[in-house]
């Protein structure tokens, strides 16, 4: 207790010496309740020696994937509050909620953390507009596909309708600051493309046009995400012998004991290697170490394939949605880039690792066969041959890198 009031009386003197715009926001990770961010508000106001309100925007971080699907319930007791809306009323009637990437899809795959991440973004605005609050969605994407990187352009255009409206935040992950931002040159041109997005997702009609595609395609992404989460969480969830796999196939123990990030690898102090404890980077830049990408695009294959198989015209409305839906288009393209960029040939050099016994095989083998129906598939949509054929440059890039 001692120490949380003294980080809020902190704040108040950094306000005081230099002024709220020297520090804005206040994140609450993990945010499950409104109870969460109305604590935060009352430690600020014990905190204050006198009669100031506060000066901090307080900003829910909403991770997990039942988090995202309490979104609007979170956001509406938040905004009834008495206590908070007289906050809120202070600050302008702006909120601003950061959305997490990197868990949703390490509990439930890409696909359907993309699709969870989707619908939260629709249900705040909903909320937000109801309340008369000017929301700004702070999208919290890491560099590498499986945390909600890829072209930040693409990302923008590709949000749900109304949930940019000339506004957005987002994250710079340092892995990507040396390669948007090496130059004065490439800065600029990287701003330029997001400033362009964000207007262009906020020109009139953009919003019916874009909420009009997703009542469209509704259906069959709630079944697409079904599907993609019941085959990743059938691997990395119910196979008791997928976390030894993890542990002998990558380098995750040897990253662990690296101290080259921001935050222990293991959450709560947690020495234990379990997959619960362990935090979404190091999950991420393990699978990336071993060239297998799996966060990237595992069960998004078998979702494609239960689908076109599924639906006397699915593979068309595939096709259909790829061609006019932004948002789906950006997801494929994605996982494409995640595939192209990995490598079979040194994956299973790390998968033999594991071992010959009869489960860790059985491992290997399933990602192995998850991939070639993800290639297969993702070719098939698209009507190319061969990953990446869309970006030769991109393609003669990866062509180059890999042997060495």
């Amino acid at each position: 207790s001692r120490e949380a009031l003294a980080t809020m009386r902190t704040i108040r003197d950094i306000h005081s010496a230099f002024g709220p715009e020297a520090l804005p926001r206040y994140v609450i990770s993990f945010t499950r309740s409104a109870a969460d961010v109305t604590a935060v508000l009352e430690l600020d106001r014990q905190a204050a020696t006198g009669a100031e309100a506060s000066a901090l925007d307080l900003v829910p971080l909403l991770e997990s994937r039942d988090a995202l699907a309490e979104a609007r319930t979170l956001l509406a007791s938040l905004f009834a509050d008495p206590a908070y809306r007289a906050h809120l009323e202070r600050r302008g009637m702006r909120q601003e909620v950061m959305l997490g990437y990197s868990d949703s899809n390490k509990e439930v795959g890409y696909l359907a953390a993309a699709w969870s991440l989707y619908r939260a973004q629709e249900e705040l605005v909903a909320v937000a507009q109801d309340a008369g609050v000017e929301l700004t969605l702070f999208h919290g994407r890491g560099g590498t596909i499986g945390r909600g990187g890829g072209p930040a352009n693409r990302a923008v255009l590709a949000q749900a309708a109304g949930s940019v409206n000339g506004r957005l935040a987002l994250t710079e992950q340092g892995e990507m600051i040396a390669e948007r931002y090496p130059s004065p040159t490439i800065a600029q041109r990287h701003l330029e493309q997001l400033t362009s997005a964000v207007l262009l997702a906020s020109r009139p009609g953009h919003a019916t046009a874009a909420a009009e595609e997703a009542d469209r395609w509704r259906p069959m992404m709630t079944e697409l995400a079904g599907r993609a989460e019941a085959a990743y969480r059938r691997l990395v969830w119910e196979d008791p012998a997928f976390a030894d796999f993890f542990r002998r196939a990558t380098p995750i123990d040897e990253l662990s004991r690296m101290e080259l990030g921001s935050r222990p690898a293991r959450r709560g102090g947690s020495t234990t290697p379990t997959l619960e404890s362990l935090r979404a980077i190091p999950w991420v830049f393990a699978w990336s170490q071993s060239r297998t990408n799996l966060p990237a695009w595992f069960g998004v294959g078998s979702a494609l394939a239960g689908y076109a198989g599924g639906q006397s015209d699915g593979s068309r409305q595939l096709a259909d949605a790829y061609e006019g839906w932004e948002f789906f288009r950006s997801l494929i393209d994605n996982v494409e880039l995640g595939l192209a960029i990995a490598d079979p040939s040194l994956a299973a050099r790390y998968a033999a690792l594991a071992g010959d016994d009869p489960a860790m095989r059985g491992i290997a083998e399933a990602i192995e066969r998850e991939r070639r129906t993800t290639v297969e598939e993702l070719t098939a949509l698209t009507s190319r041959e061969r990953l990446l054929d869309r970006s030769p440059r991109l393609r003669r890039s990866i062509d180059l890198r890999t042997p060495y």
